[in-house]
Order: C-alpha cells, then structure tokens, then sequence
C-alpha cells in the first residue's frame, strides 16, 4: 500500500535527494568569488546588499526561492554584501540599492528594477525572457506579426503567447517552454494591441491565452494554407506550463491517420495523447478521395479538441454496420467507440463543443467555490497532498448507483451467486480510501456500458461492519479471506475458490484492466491445435482486445501428471496479470514433436519478444519456484521504467542502475536514444551474473516527465542528457552519478560500476529520509494524548500473577519507558520551534 501512495507523490516536485555540500539556494559571493564567477563566463543573476529595509527582505526571500529554478537553466543566483565586501564598480553607486544584475559573458548583460522582480515568477521569467530575446520576438502590431509569418514559412511553426502583463505565472510559463523548445517553435510575446484584434479577442480580457500558428507544414497537404496568412490553433486550457506542453506535442500529431481496422479494436491514444478524444470517419473506395478532403477539413476544425481517423471500408477487418459514417471514442470511456450517422461536419464540432461548454461551466462552478471557501483559508492546507485532494472535493461523492454496498448479512450470499465477485474495502475517513472509491466506481460504470455482466462490483464499508472486514462472522465461512488490515483492499472473490488480492496501481485503468484479465479460466484448457495457435498468436477473448498481455503454456504428457498440478497452482497465482495455457494428453505430445521440445515443458512467451523466441522452463517441485522463475522470464533484460510499472520493480529489492534520455526532436535522437537503450542492455548481458544485484532500465523523459523531478533531486539539479545514476542501493543510501564528461559504453559503464562496489568512487548525493511527521505541531495528535493521559500507556498492561513472568514484563516496561523518554524528548525539542514544514520531504523514489 505504501509503495502504491508513494508512486502518487512521483507526479510532484520533491527535495527529498539533496546534494550533501548544499544547504542554501542563495549564495552569498566574496568578492573574490563573484569576479571568479565573472571571469569563468557562467551566467549570474546578482544583487548588491547595502541597506536591508523590509521591502528588499522580501525580494531576498524571493531571490532565494528562484535560485532553485534558475539553476536547472545553468544561472547562478546570488547576493554580494557590500557591508562586507566593497566592489566599487557596484557598491559604492545608490542606483544598485534597488537594482539586480544580469551577468553573462564575463560582462553585465542587463539590469533589472526591483519593481519587475518582484516574486519567484518575475524573476524566472523577467530573466529567461532576457537571455531568450533572440528566440522569444515580442510585436506591437498585425503588420509585424504578418512579417514573421511569411519569415517562418516552411521552416518553423509559430508558438504565439498573450499574457495580461509581464512577470506573471503565465509569462513565466511561456519562458519555461520556450527554453525548452525556442529550437524547434518561433516564439512570440504579446501583451495587447492590434494583434488581439486579429485574433478576435477582447483587449480587456484578463485570461492568458496561446495560439499555435502552422507555418512550417507543406502548402499541398493542408488545405486552409491558401491564404497569406498560417493557420492557426488556439489552446483551450488555461495557461501553464505543463498544459502548454501537452498542447505542442498535440499539434504535433498527425493531421488524418488512415486505418484499416475497425474502431473497437484500434488502440486508445497512446502517450502524450491519451487524454484527447478520437473521432473516426468511414471512407469507401468509390469516395476515398473525397472521403479524405473531408476528413482533412473536420481535422483542421477539430485541431486541439480530438484526433482524426479515416478508417478504410475496403478493409475486412471493419466490422460496422453501414448505417453508420462516424464514431468517437472519449477518454473517459476508456475503450468504448460510439457510433453515429451524421449528416453533416457541424454535428461533429457541437458534439465536442458542447462538452468544452460544460468543461468551463464546471471549472466556473469550482471558481465559485472556491471564492466560498476563501474565508477559511486562514487554516492552511493538510500536510497530507491526498487528504488534501479529498477534502477539498469532499462535496463531490462519486455515484454509488453502479455498485453494490455489502453487509455482513449479505456478504457471503452475494459473492456465492455471481462467478466473479470484486470487493472494494475501503474506510470513510481514509484520504486513500475515498480518492480509490471514484476510480473503483468508474470500473464499475465502464464494465456496464461494455455490457459485461459476469462481474459483480461491489464495496464494504468496514467503519460500519468491522466484524465481516476483520473475518469474523463465526462458524466455516463459504468464502474464506484474511482479515483486512490494509485500506483500500480490492478482493476478487470467485464460488469454492480462495480470495484473489489486487495489489496493482490504484487507478481506474489498471483495476480494469486485472479484473478483465481475470475473467478467463487459470490456466486455459486447449483442447486442438487451433486453440494453441490463437491462444500464441492472438488474443484468444474478445474482452482482452486491446491488451498484449504476457502468456505462459504448460504442456504435460497426462493432466494427472504432478507438474500439471503444479502448474495450475502457479497459473492461478498469475491470474489476472498473465494469461496461461494447460496442454496435455496427446494433443501437447504432437505439438512438442513439431517444435522437437521435450514433456514435460513450460514456455514463457513475454509480451515484448513475439512469440516465435519463447523461454523454456524446466519442471520445478513447487509452485513457488514455478513462479519465480516464470517473473524472471517475463521480464525485460532493460524495461522503460514508468509510475505504472514503479510499484513492482521496487518491490525486487534490488539497487536501481537508471538512464534518463530526453525527449526525441527527431528521426536523428530517436536513433541516439536507441543507440544509447541497445548500448546499456549489452553492459547488463556483458556484465554476467555480476549485474544480477542490480535493476537496469531507463526512464524517458518525454514519456514520464516525472523523472525530470527525480532526476533533480537526486543531484540536486538538472545535469545534461543522457544521465546514467545509480540509485537504492540495499546496504546505504548514497546516489552515484557515471561521468557526465564519459560516454555511455559498456567497458566504461562496467568499470564505474566496479568502483562503486569498491569504495572508490564519491557519491553524487544521498537519499531523504523515509519520514513523515506532523507538518505543525498541532497536528501530532498521539503526543497530544500522551500529555493528556501520561498513565494511559500503563493501564494497558495486564497483572501478571507468576513472579518471573512479572520480572520479565517489568524489563520489557522499563526498555520501553526509556524508548517513550528518547521519544518525548526529540519530540519537545521539534515542538520549541515554529511550526515549519518538514525541511525534508519524502523522497520521490
């Protein structure tokens, strides 16, 4: 359970890794140290202490929060006291005792009043919007704007910006992204004027909006390019950094993309699309030209809201009712398609239209609310971001109607009438619980759409019936489980058979998907030839489509052989993650002669390796066994490490060998990055048995952009891409960096790792501590009862009538009373202080 709470917290910033030599953002230079600087070229955001009024202590204070995301852009940050140190050139002139200083170049680059850096997000983007002048433009009129246009044509696209005013969140945001991207987009600021009314919108708007000019794509294949003037599209979302991210890589998806198979069975929209809407449009091939002149032009309208399909008739394998000529598949339906007839391209554009209108209605609503609550913001947030998440939504419960709450009178009845029955566990006051409780309800709504009435969804409140949670109704139950001592629990209960736990991601998505791979028998019987090659070759059930999963066959020479049993055992353990195969009698001795394998056989077919190149398993006496050997196979010599697959690997127990690329602009660093995939992969087979106390695999920054913050505070900043870090070592906490300076081969790899294990090399930096504490004093409510109650803790203790049984509590007493002192002690000296957060927050792996 922890480890799944802890892969929530992966999608936020976290300093839990910190370099051991930093303990401050802000430096305070000596003069001897800033020409230092000055003179190496490093670029230096300075100012120039002499008087300390209140005004520049809160500038100091915003200088040393900024100083943390400049340097991720390489820019030093920094103070110079001139009490103590005496530079003439800026010391001894008033005009620097309201004045920052941008360095770069070994010479002052420009000067910034305090009035325009006046917070963490004027200073970033006051100082990137500086040093990005030649990739961020900045136009006052339509004229200007055309000029650009026709300069970009052909050669970039145009990333266009309007913001109310200058040093503001969403300025910032701009020169985020633009850092990232100025290479690839034409950047363009504008703060009001004629543009606006270009664009069609109110001077006096005070929202941030952007719009994404298609310049650069050829003339002949976008139509609406006929006009001097790009295309263009404007973002929906509200302005930020990560939604303007999100937004570039959307208009960097295909305008139209063709298929040839029916839209059930084609694959929901993948990473970093798989939040946007899919429409499909049905082509035949008396009109395939004209099908796709349509489809191109819906495409240029629906562009930012939904992903264009043009699925080809022609083809056997589109199975639709000629009745209808579209469908469209929502990202909350998961992998539902519905169907339409249209009679024209307008009912598309309202459909999507009218859900954006009720998008914004809601995010008014939540305004609204918020306003409401403003009055109580005076009592601080929860230190727990899930409890946090759940309080303030604690007015949005989710509908119950789609599952069915259990008692302990009706438990048992329930689960014995249905082949499958999914129980959700859960308390009402635990954070965890109620944010599981929407997803589990949002499985329970999408199995019955897809008409899947095998499934039983169901939940037990166990505040209220604590007897049934804690398996305790007496007698011989006809469904035995453990006691439930873990919230949210989901068990999978099925008629004389043990209970089935969940133990994957708390998310909608992956509970879908284990409850779907669990429907299927454990292990399949095949009774012909055929079944085996469906069973190897395709998905051999309808509700699995969509999914590649792992498979593994057992073949026997009898089903009473005892490695049959052995094996059903193992297969019902991996139900639900793996789907197996029974082959026995005759039918499995024919196929072992075809393929010249001996009985008895297991064969391993992982999901990343076709099924020609299977792993063959020798019989082992236990089903433990079985199945270690069986996760060994299945897994990747060097897998992609995402927040879904994090849970698992940690639980290995193995150090983390971990290489971060970035995100591919590309053909030519979609190669590099493979290069560098396929270079790790041969040092882990180079490396023998040797590299078996180590996890590889290598995490994809655009793909898991989580990592970033990771990779951050592992070395307490941003290094250059590719990173190679060695990390969770079982024995110590430090984090080891490989040269930045030293490609990525395998000899090199190999021999960094050696003298790490030798003692030889220096660590990069350490791991946070796995410690959590009331954020304020008032929140550590056990030391509040034992000051109310010191006495309670003995009370507890039972009268013990034998004298040495008496002697040895009184030891056991006396070693805990004086664990309680040390206790009570660290906990008065915390509770002197203020009540400040945690300077050590969790760390993020």
């Amino acid at each position: 359970m922890w480890v799944c709470v802890a892969v929530l917290l992966l999608w936020t910033r976290s300093g839990g890794c910190t370099d051991k030599a930093n303990t401050s953002d802000l430096v305070e230079y000596t003069a001897a140290d800033f020409y230092d600087k000055l003179h190496s070229a490093k670029m230096m955001f300075i100012y120039f202490e002499h008087q300390v009024s209140p005004t520049i202590s809160l500038f100091l204070v915003e200088l040393e929060k900024s100083a943390e995301v400049l340097r991720d852009y390489g820019i030093l940050v920094g103070k110079v006291n001139c009490n103590k140190e005496l530079l003439p050139s800026y010391c001894m002139n008033e005009r620097v005792l309201h004045t920052a200083f941008l360095f770069r170049g070994g010479k002052e680059f420009l000067s910034f009043d305090l009035d325009t850096v006046f917070d963490v997000n004027s200073i970033v983007s006051e100082v990137l919007f500086a040093i990005l002048r030649d990739e961020v433009k900045y136009v006052h009129s339509d004229a200007d704007l055309l000029a650009m246009e026709k300069t970009a044509r052909g050669k970039k696209d145009i990333v266009l910006g309007y913001v109310s005013s200058l040093g503001t969140q969403e300025h910032r945001s701009m020169m985020e992204t633009a850092y990232v991207y100025g290479s690839k987009y034409q950047f363009i600021l504008i703060t009001g004027g004629p543009v606006l009314k270009h664009l069609g919108v109110n001077e006096s708007s005070p929202s941030s909006l952007v719009w994404f000019l298609h310049c650069r794509a050829h003339t002949g294949f976008m139509t609406p390019m006929t006009s001097e003037r790009c295309p263009l599209t404007r973002m929906r979302k509200p302005l930020s950094t990560l939604s303007l991210h999100s937004f570039l890589q959307l208009m960097e998806a295909p305008l139209v993309s063709e298929v040839y198979d029916d839209p059930s069975v084609v694959q929901p929209p993948q990473f970093p699309y798989q939040q946007t809407p899919q429409v499909f449009l049905f082509s035949r091939p008396a009109t395939e030209h004209l099908d796709l002149d349509t489809a191109t032009t819906l495409a240029w309208r629906l562009r930012g809201l939904a992903l264009l399909l043009l699925v080809h008739r022609e083809s056997p394998a589109v199975k639709t009712p000629d009745e209808y000529n579209a469908a469209y598949r929502l990202p909350e339906m998961g992998s539902e398609v519905k169907y339409l007839t249209l009679h024209d391209l307008d009912e598309v554009m309202e459909l999507f239209i009218h859900q954006e209108k009720e998008a914004d209605g809601e995010e008014e609503e939540e305004v609204e609310e918020e306003e409401d609550e403003e009055e109580y913001s005076h009592l601080g947030s929860l230190d727990d971001e899930i409890a946090d998440i759940v309080y303030e939504n604690r007015g949005h419960l989710p509908d119950m109607d789609s599952i069915t709450q259990l008692t302990a009178e009706d438990f048992h009845t329930a689960a014995a009438e249905s082949s499958l029955t999914v129980v959700l566990f859960y308390l009402k006051w635990d954070a965890v619980s109620m944010a599981f409780l929407s997803s589990f309800v949002d499985v329970a709504e999408r199995l019955s759409e897809s008409e899947v009435d095998d499934v039983q969804m169901c939940a037990v409140d166990c505040g209220e019936w604590t007897d049934l949670c804690a398996a305790q109704t007496g007698g011989s139950l006809p469904i035995p489980f453990q006691p439930i001592t873990a919230f949210p629990s989901v068990l999978l209960l099925r008629p004389q058979e043990s209970a089935q736990h969940y133990r994957g991601m708390l998310g909608s998505e992956a509970l879908h998907r284990f409850i779907m791979m669990s429907r299927p028998p454990s292990p399949v019987p095949l009774s012909t030839l055929e079944e085996v090659t469906s069973f190897l070759q395709e998905v051999p059930y309808p509700e699995l489509a969509g999914y590649n999963p792992d498979k593994v066959l057992g073949l026997f020479k009898t089903h009473t052989h005892a490695g049959s049993q052995v094996f059903t055992e193992a297969a019902k353990s991996l139900r639900g993650e793996v789907l197996t195969g029974l082959l026995t009698d005759e039918l499995a001795e024919k196929w072992a002669a075809e393929h010249t394998m001996d009985l008895p056989a297991v064969l391993v077919f992982p999901s990343w390796r076709t099924h020609s190149h299977p792993s063959t398993l020798p019989l082992f006496p236990s089903a433990e066994e079985l199945l270690s050997h069986i996760n060994t196979a299945l897994q990747h010599p060097l897998p992609e490490l995402t927040v879904e697959n994090l849970p698992s690997f940690l639980t290995l127990g193995k150090a983390l060998l971990l290489l971060f690329v970035g995100e591919e602009e590309d053909e030519i660093g979609r190669r590099q990055n493979k290069a560098l995939v396929e270079e790790m992969r041969g040092a882990v087979e180079s490396g023998g048995e040797r590299m078996e106390r180590y996890l590889a695999c290598w995490i994809h920054l655009g793909r898991t952009p989580a990592g970033m913050s990771v990779l951050g505070s592992y070395l307490g900043s941003m290094p250059p891409l590719p990173a190679l870090v060695l990390t969770h070592l079982p024995s110590r906490g430090e984090i080891y960096q490989y040269p930045p300076s030293t490609p990525i081969v395998t000899p090199s790899v190999l021999q960094w790792l050696q003298r790490v294990e030798d003692g030889t090399e220096s660590s990069a930096g350490m791991l946070g501590e796995y410690s959590w504490p009331p954020s304020v004093k008032y929140y550590d409510f056990l030391k509040i009862m034992d000051k109310e109650d010191p006495g309670f803790a003995q009370q507890l203790s039972p009268k013990v009538e034998d004298e040495e049984e008496e002697e040895e509590e009184e030891e056991e007493e006396a070693e805990a009373n004086v664990e309680d002192d040390v206790v009570v002690e660290e906990t008065s000296d915390s509770s002197s202080s203020s009540p400040t957060p945690d300077p050590h927050p969790h760390s993020e792996l």
